[in-house]
């Protein structure tokens, strides 16, 4: 089959095996997928349809197979979450969480980026440097600012005397 065949041959098709598939999966979205999914496969054996005499039960058979086998996926991954069950309760941030984040919005974007690289995703001032894009020092120069900052901003009370 040529590439203008096999277009023509995808155009006349389409629509018809989505609307089959969408009858035996009920998933509008999930029957253009495996339709799609099956096209594409066929696609890099095209040459090879010329010999097939029902290309169509071919894309057919693939996007039914291609169906059931993401149905099987979720029934076993539904199966799986059904047995692990959720915390009862999981708590929200506290307030010192709170605190922290309005203290670091507070910090210029540079300083706020190197401390949270440095402190809360555990990077080396050399990774943070690296990650950055900015020289070694400058990276120090950073951290020290914003540190002090941030000591600076969770250490006043709301009426701005200092702890």
């Amino acid at each position: 089959m040529t590439e203008d065949e096999f277009y023509a041959f995808y155009a006349s098709a389409f629509p018809r095996l989505v609307g089959q598939l969408f009858a035996m999966t009920g998933d509008h979205g999930e029957a253009q997928d495996v339709v799609q999914e099956a096209f594409v496969r066929a696609w890099d054996r095209r040459s090879d349809f010329l010999a097939d005499e029902a290309p169509e039960a071919w894309i057919r058979t693939v996007a039914t197979r291609l169906a059931v086998s993401r149905w099987r996926r979720a029934r076993r991954w539904l199966e799986l979450v059904r047995r692990t069950p959720p915390e009862a309760h999981t708590p929200g941030p506290g307030p010192e969480h709170a605190a922290l984040v309005e203290a670091l919005r507070q910090l210029p974007e540079v300083q706020r980026i190197a401390i949270v690289l440095h402190h809360l995703c555990d990077l080396s001032v050399e990774q943070v440097a690296s990650e950055t894009g900015a020289p070694l020092g400058t990276v120090k120069a950073r951290l020290t600012r914003g540190r002090a900052a941030l000591a600076g901003h969770l250490g006043e009370k709301e009426d701005g005397r200092v702890r």
